[in-house]
């Protein structure tokens, strides 16, 4: 299934796209994609309920906004430096384990809407990840189950400021976590929608040109390995969300940097899952 939410910001409605394009509103059986809904095997509840036709459920204008396709999570887990080329790019080292930080969940938005430019930024870059959503409660897990606790993949773009994360001290969350610098979308798709989320192309364009171009398979760390791994430091509740790096090719990366700036469009997709697509403006 490939679930999502729409309307206006903040008061989004669930729904689903199913196998003919159709958008159909779900809310007349489910309140949002939240961690209640996750937790109470909403999906298999939801997988039946499209089985049967989406009985009640109206269709959705395809121009109407979508929102992220799932209500804001309780944390937003991001890896570091998770491409060989990305980490050798930032001349920083190889990790040898996941290198993990948060976002601010307040930074949550829609796969179409205005990415705003920080007050103060000079250093505004991008980054194409495949995103996970848990599905159930995870501590501790194993690797060989770490996949059953994924409800679905996504497309996520981790936008950062690179001088409030390089420049001005302590942890990278300040260069990471602006309004509107956490856009996911345009749909989550179940995991029955992607056979192996180590063989997905994602890529990234600015303003048309190709900045990024990668491959799932090259992560240090497979998605497998990243949510048993997460998941020894803190409980992954679900609805959370683990973003799982990205290639090279930023534009911290280049030489001379090629940084973001008013006026830019970025689009990032991810193999069988979308693409997003964000104009870079002035926060208003």
């Amino acid at each position: 299934m490939k679930l999502i939410r729409f309307g206006h910001r903040g008061r989004e409605e669930p729904g689903v796209i199913l196998a003919d394009g159709r958008r159909v509103e779900a809310s007349g059986e489910f309140r949002d994609y939240d961690e209640e809904f996750f937790a109470m095997d909403g999906l298999a509840a939801l997988a039946e309920w499209v089985a049967k036709g989406c009985v009640g459920g109206r269709e959705v204008d395809p121009q109407v906004r979508l929102g992220p396709p799932v209500k804001r999570p309780s944390k937003i887990v991001c890896i570091g430096k998770n491409y060989l080329d990305h980490a050798l790019e930032l001349d920083e080292g190889i990790p040898t384990e996941p290198a993990i930080f948060l976002k601010a969940t307040s930074a949550w938005s829609g796969p179409y809407d205005d990415v705003w430019i920080p007050r103060g930024s000079t250093k505004m870059d991008y980054e194409v990840e495949l995103a996970l959503v848990i599905g159930r409660k995870a501590t501790n897990v194993d690797e060989l189950e770490a996949l059953d606790h994924v409800a679905g993949y996504s497309t996520f773009c981790d936008f950062s400021e690179r001088s409030f994360q390089k420049e001005m001290g302590g942890q990278w969350t300040k260069g990471k976590s602006a309004d509107t610098f956490a856009p996911m979308g345009p749909w989550l798709a179940t995991i029955d929608e992607v056979s192996d989320p180590q063989k997905l192309r994602l890529w990234c364009k600015v303003n048309g040109d190709v900045r990024q171009n990668g491959w799932t398979g090259d992560m240090l760390f497979s998605v497998r390995q990243l949510v048993a791994y997460v998941s020894r430091f803190m409980t992954l509740l679900p609805g959370d969300v683990i973003s799982t790096g990205t290639p090279g090719g930023v534009a911290i990366g280049t030489n001379p940097p090629r940084y973001l700036g008013a006026g830019d469009f970025v689009e990032c997709g991810v193999e069988g899952l979308g693409e997003l697509g964000q104009r870079v403006v002035a926060t208003p």
